[in-house]
């Protein structure tokens, strides 16, 4: 069975997207600078189908997620937010499933990607999840909300948070309301380029 783990953008002051986020301003206002090191990267662009992009570490780095992820969980304003931008062949390339209460049929996509949505909490999510994706790790891509109750569900054993070196002032905080106390965390890795700072945490008793 493989890991379960957070891979997640942030600005220095704490936010995971910017104000006013929406389908119609995914990321919210000033939120895409968080992903500047993303957009010129070969990986990134490959997967949206594009020709061309820069190679080096943080290409390399995001090969590798992509490479061990075998299943995603996700929030349903995440989904919410993507759905009108994805193309038909979505980045993700594997099974998807959106937290929700609102119950929708599956969603199927090019490439892989079949959304399934969730209703009956994490640990549903994160069992249908595990079935599809066998050795390999599965991703939490976000929320905000769904990030935090993984978080607290004891269920993550690995926190990524790429911190861009930009401050947004307000927007969507990523600890906000998080139950500290239960959480440890130790340093596993960090490492710097020139548009951000690669920060990786194990918790403690994963």
């Amino acid at each position: 069975m493989g890991m379960v783990f957070v891979d997640v953008g942030m600005s220095l002051d704490g936010f995971i997207a910017g104000p006013n986020a929406g389908p119609r301003n995914p990321l919210g206002d000033g939120g895409t600078c968080i992903h500047q090191w993303v957009y010129p990267l070969a990986a990134f662009r490959t997967r949206l189908g594009m020709e061309g992009g820069e190679s080096g570490s943080d290409n390399d780095r995001l090969e590798a997620v992509f490479a061990r992820t075998g299943a995603y969980v996700m929030g349903r304003c995440m989904f919410d937010e993507g759905e009108v931008g994805w193309p038909e062949d979505p980045p993700f390339r594997a099974p998807v499933f959106v937290l929700t209460h609102r119950p929708r049929e599956p969603w199927v996509r090019r490439g892989g990607t079949t959304f399934t949505f969730v209703n009956e909490g994490v640990e549903s999510a994160l069992e249908r999840a595990r079935a599809e994706a066998g050795d390999r790790d599965i991703r939490i891509s976000g929320g905000a909300d769904a990030i935090r109750q993984c978080l607290e569900a004891g269920v993550v054993d690995e926190l990524t948070i790429h911190l861009a070196p930009i401050l947004l002032g307000r927007g969507v905080p990523l600890f906000e309301r998080l139950l500290a106390e239960r959480l440890a965390l130790s340093i596993a890795d960090v490492e710097g380029s020139p548009l951000v700072t690669h920060l990786t945490y194990r918790l403690a008793g994963r």
